[in-house]
């Protein structure tokens, strides 16, 4: 079995709700989008990127509008909808039960004793 597989496997289950946190924070492009990924070390490309964007749009989670740009073609931001500000919610509360319980049950014993 291979490390990176494994890796990347961990990364796309998260990416959706780092999607929408960042989505959350502000209207965005998708290379803010992406850039944001990538200052976080979450390396993802635009391949992986637009279809989950058009799924998350058809979900009724995003919607997008058109904008001018001064340096080129116009750009579609992208928009946190109300039903998915309340799905963001519900994957904080998911996200946050989750750690606990990874660290609950990868927590080094001699921690645990202390």
């Amino acid at each position: 079995m291979k490390i990176e597989n494994t890796k990347a496997q961990m990364r796309k289950g998260v990416l959706e709700y780092c999607i929408l946190s960042i989505l959350q924070k502000g209207d965005a492009y998708t290379s803010e989008i992406l850039s944001t990924l990538k200052s976080a070390e979450m390396i993802v490309v635009e391949g992986t990127i637009y279809p989950l964007l058009t799924r998350l749009k058809n979900a009724g989670l995003l919607t997008y509008r058109w904008e001018e740009s001064t340096s080129g073609p116009p750009r579609k931001y992208y928009v946190l909808t109300e039903n998915g500000g309340m799905f963001l919610k519900e994957l904080d509360k998911t996200w946050n039960n989750l750690v606990n319980a990874v660290n609950q049950v990868t927590q080094d014993k001699s921690t645990k004793d202390e």
